[in-house]
């Protein structure tokens, strides 16, 4: 498998300080060791991201090294329209850095406003293009015009900009999850097959592997009422010898919360996603379960958490993902630390029993996967990207293709109960 070239842009080592004893601005009144700082990161072409910066509150203290506040991932028609003149309605494409004071929101209905105290910006260069780990920029660097009598700057932004290499695997689904879809790897302009996908909801038999981790949800006589519930929904994911390299299955239907026709978080339904157990033959082995529930709101959303299990241990398992998609438009699943606050460093177990993983730490991991699906009542052919350097083998990528169907099959297996289904749409 050949992956496609990706680059990595982080924003970490941030802190800001300010010369002297406790600087007041006469004009605002606003003391910056009182009032919180935060930034304003953008990138043309990129939704803005906004993160806190801590306050160092001596000349000797430095910023924490390993933080990394913020990320975005270019692929390589990002770096051309980047580089490309005017092609922004600017001369020069730039990452640009705004920091304020004070907090935005209101006050006794007062509307209460941020002050920008300095900015910094880097332009777009050819270096972004050679594919080579490079440090852009890493220290102290003056911000805003404000200057103390001693000539010294009135604040100092302390920040880290780095590029790195991040290839990445790009898989497409053929066709709805539903359909049992082919899956193909996207190789520049090429499409190769690597992976099918077969769908079932029938009745497991007893000489499927599966069924040693069937709930109850498929015990008894098959009467499905999805009127009320919806299980037995099972995914297997086959390379191209044919031979089953992963699988997810619900185990807790979708069924409605009391008093009300959708599923709440106080009972979400799951998936188990398993691998086949190397030890054993014809055998399989938990390595994640995602969970899913509908949040009410102005705009529906389809929540999402996923759990990695230590060993292959049921009842052992990290939290590493949680995610809100838009149930009516749709949105991206990822696993990605350094785009979500982890309550502690546990490490990613492989989904190969050899370890072919490495363990993935949010300190250091970063991207590791994401999926695009489409909203509900729309036909969704996910799109599955991987970080290269977590996939050594071919069973390491169908474990992810496996935990992407069950992501896409949540949307609808998440859509309210009572609603009636639009001439044209697939039927349940």
């Amino acid at each position: 498998m050949d992956p496609q070239a990706f680059i990595r842009l982080s924003i970490g080592c941030l802190g800001i300080r300010f010369s002297g004893t406790a600087v007041t601005t006469a004009k605002s009144g606003i003391s910056p060791f009182s009032s919180p700082c935060v930034c304003e990161i953008r990138l043309r072409g990129f939704p803005v991201q906004t993160t806190p910066i801590p306050f160092i509150p001596s000349p000797e203290a430095t910023p924490n090294s390993q933080s990394i506040a913020s990320s975005f991932y270019l692929e390589e028609s990002d770096l051309k329209a980047l580089l490309t003149p005017g092609c922004f309605y600017v001369p020069h494409a730039s990452l640009e850095i705004l920091v304020f004071t004070g907090r935005k929101g209101t006050h006794c209905g007062v509307g209460v406003k941020r002050q920008q105290i300095g900015s910094f910006k880097l332009n777009v260069g050819p270096e972004w293009c050679e594919g080579k780990p490079v440090t852009l920029f890493n220290g102290w660097i003056a911000i805003g015009k404000n200057r103390q009598e001693n000539g010294k700057p009135g604040a100092e932004l302390h920040l880290r900009v780095k590029l790195d290499p991040d290839p990445r695997y790009v898989f497409q689904f053929e066709d709805g999850t539903k359909l049992s879809p082919q899956i193909v790897q996207h190789q520049g302009t090429v499409k190769q097959p690597i992976f099918s996908c077969k769908f079932s909801q029938d009745r497991m038999s007893q000489s499927d592997p599966l069924s040693n981790f069937w709930s109850n949800s498929a015990d008894g006589s098959y009467q499905d009422n999805e009127r009320r519930e919806r299980k037995g929904w099972k995914v297997k994911i086959h390379d191209l010898s044919g031979s089953a390299v992963a699988a997810a299955f619900i185990t807790t239907p979708f069924v409605p919360a009391t008093g009300c026709d959708w599923v709440a978080k106080s009972n979400p339904g799951a998936w188990l996603i398993v691998r086949p157990d190397p030890c054993r033959a014809e055998s399989w082995q938990p390595w994640g379960k995602l969970e899913a529930w509908r949040e009410r709101g102005i705009r529906d959303c389809i929540c999402f958490r996923f759990h990695v299990f230590s060993d292959g241990r049921e009842g052992v398992d990290f939290l590493i993902s949680e995610i809100l998609i838009n149930s009516e438009k749709g949105g991206e699943f990822f696993i990605d630390t350094d785009r979500q606050v982890q309550a502690a460093a546990t490490p990613l177990p492989s989904p190969q029993s050899s370890g072919d993983f490495a363990g993935l730490s949010p300190v250091a991991s970063g991207f590791v996967m994401s999926c695009r699906v489409q909203g509900e009542g729309k036909l969704s052919k996910p799109r599955v990207q991987l970080a290269m350097r977590h996939v050594t083998c071919v069973e390491d990528a169908a474990i992810f293709m496996a935990l992407a169907s069950a992501v896409d099959l949540s949307i609808e297996a998440c859509r309210p109960f009572r609603r009636k289904i639009r001439r044209g749409s697939q039927s349940w």
